[in-house]
């Protein structure tokens, strides 16, 4: 009897264990197709939002920041893209893994600004998920000092950058600095002329044309092609006062600008008005020898608008995208301007007194053409040790 009983237990013991097999198998199964529909979730969840190119148009006061460019490699300095990339993120418009490789969503800024600048009108291009009120989300996750204002499909190739005609940046300055040296006030005191400002405007639109541009930048030979640049138009314009303080905008359009250029054309005029050297250095400075063009501050520059007339004309009424342009945007603009970047601008300038310190070191400049190259691009790394003046959109 003891034989039977055993091969009872034994097959009772086989029987258990192949149900128990059976059990997991059925688990294992059920846990595979649970994980499987999971990630068709996912998917399905981002399917219900398409991936579209599109640009966005960035507003944002620079202080505080080491610019607009995002150095992924090198984190010790937040720049606006920091700020940006993290609340498109958070915002669910880019997978997280696009924050370390911007290359995956087609980024691309339109203008480079550096260390303190500020902008009204930055363009960037890029591949979202077009998510429901995505502009209000992505806001939601910014600091109240940077704004994306309004968003536009474009094409599938389209780059803000290569696409650019044109862009133009204001300068905005206390008009002590166009004071003569000799015979008018040197600081908040002063008021400008009508005189005086037909005077700057005469100046500044030398500027306007094809010139070779090698004496305003660093590094740049008279011979370089790149050197010449295309300036549109540049004015200044009616000045106004602000906590006491008269103040006045330079508007300046241009195909693209090199390191300084702005600067340095900005800070020739003051030279020339205010009497330290004549109207004929500007047209030597076009000329092949180098001329010593001092460099006026950084605080100040601006940003303003960039242009695409081109892309506009031939994609602009196709039925399928937009124009390039945001006169909607521009009440939210100015709004913009006047609560976040001007009261920056002029309320460090009364505290910090960039322009008159720097007015003080005009007197050091020869403007002449003993000075070499090397002692010049030596002078602009050491008081300029970003590299920039926050301009610098055509990186030749």
């Amino acid at each position: 009897m003891a034989e039977p009983l055993e091969g009872l237990e034994n097959s009772l013991a086989k029987r258990l264990r192949e149900e128990e097999e059976l059990r997991k198998q059925e688990e294992n199964g059920h846990d595979a197709k649970r994980f499987k529909d999971n990630e068709e979730e996912v998917k399905d969840e981002t399917k219900k939002f398409p991936k579209k190119k599109v640009v966005l148009l960035l507003v944002y006061s620079g202080k505080g920041y080491h610019g607009m460019q995002r150095n992924v490699k090198n984190s010790q300095y937040r720049t606006i893209e920091d700020d940006l990339v993290s609340a498109l993120i958070r915002s669910g418009c880019i997978p997280e893994n696009h924050g370390e490789d911007m290359k995956k969503m087609s980024f691309q800024r339109c203008a480079r600004t550096d260390k303190g600048v500020s902008a009204a009108g930055q363009i960037v291009s890029l591949k979202v998920w077009l998510i429901e009120d995505i502009l209000q989300k992505i806001n939601e996750h910014l600091p109240s000092h940077i704004r994306i204002l309004g968003l536009k499909r474009v094409t599938g190739k389209f780059n803000s950058k290569n696409r650019c005609d044109a862009r133009t940046y204001s300068y905005m300055l206390p008009t002590f600095a166009f004071a003569h040296k000799d015979h008018a006030p040197q600081d908040e005191t002063y008021r400008l002329s009508t005189e005086t400002l037909e005077a700057v405007n005469d100046l500044l639109g030398c500027y306007k044309g094809t010139h070779n541009f090698h004496n305003f930048t660093s590094q740049k030979g008279p011979k370089d092609p790149s050197a010449k640049r295309y300036i549109m138009e540049m004015y200044c314009e009616e000045p106004f006062v602000r906590n006491g303080l008269e103040l006045a905008v330079v508007k300046v359009k241009g195909q693209s600008f090199m390191m300084h250029q702005i600067r340095k054309m900005i800070g020739l005029v003051i030279a020339i008005v205010k009497g330290y050297a004549t109207k004929s250095i500007m047209e030597q400075s076009w000329g092949e020898e180098k001329v010593d063009i001092p460099k006026a501050p950084g605080l100040g520059l601006i940003l303003e608008r960039v242009h695409f007339e081109s892309y506009n004309q031939r994609f602009g009424d196709d039925g399928l995208h937009e124009a390039l342009e945001w006169a909607e945007e521009e009440e939210k603009i100015t709004a913009f301007k006047e609560q976040h970047i001007y009261p920056t601008i002029i309320n460090t300038e009364k505290e910090e007194k960039s322009m008159m310190n720097w007015l003080e070191t005009l007197s050091n400049h020869q403007f002449d053409s003993t000075m070499s190259r090397l002692q010049e691009d030596t002078r602009d790394s050491k008081s300029d040790p970003e590299g920039s003046d926050g301009c610098e959109d055509n990186s030749d």
